[in-house]
């Protein structure tokens, strides 16, 4: 939906990255996705998509989406 995964090389750990920060936080700021991205390299994308997905993802999981 919002184009954040390309080669899907760095896909595994930004997945990872992501359930571990929203089981923690389940309304992150765009700076706490991106502090908890960052050891994850990707080389396709600017990480905006990838930030814009984890923060729709929060959002729709507040909703009680799945």
């Amino acid at each position: 939906e919002h184009g954040a995964i390309q080669c899907g090389f760095c896909t595994p750990g930004m997945i990872l990255a992501t359930k571990a920060l929203l089981d923690e936080n389940q309304n992150p700021t765009r700076e706490e996705v991106k502090k908890a991205l960052a050891g994850n390299l990707c080389r396709c994308t600017g990480y905006v998509k990838i930030v814009d997905a984890v923060l729709a993802a929060a959002e729709e999981m507040g909703k009680g989406g799945s």
